[in-house]
């Protein structure tokens, strides 16, 4: 089931693929979709809130929490 989490700070495609990278290596197998206009990105496979936190933040964007 996917789940859309609010993150900020992504402004351009470079921001979009370094968050689906960075939880991508965080969840192997999870399927990502950045929505830049809405701020959104959503996550099929998810399953751990927190490490999608853990890797949104290390990415260096600011992690809203589920929508």
């Amino acid at each position: 089931m996917p789940t859309t989490y609010n993150v900020s700070g992504m402004t351009c495609e470079g921001c979009a693929n370094a968050v689906t990278k960075a939880i991508q290596a965080a969840l192997p197998g999870a399927e990502v979709d950045v929505d830049l206009e809405a701020k959104k990105v959503t996550v099929n496979g998810a399953g751990d809130d927190g490490a999608v936190q853990k890797a949104v933040e290390e990415a260096g964007f600011e992690f809203g929490g589920a929508v």
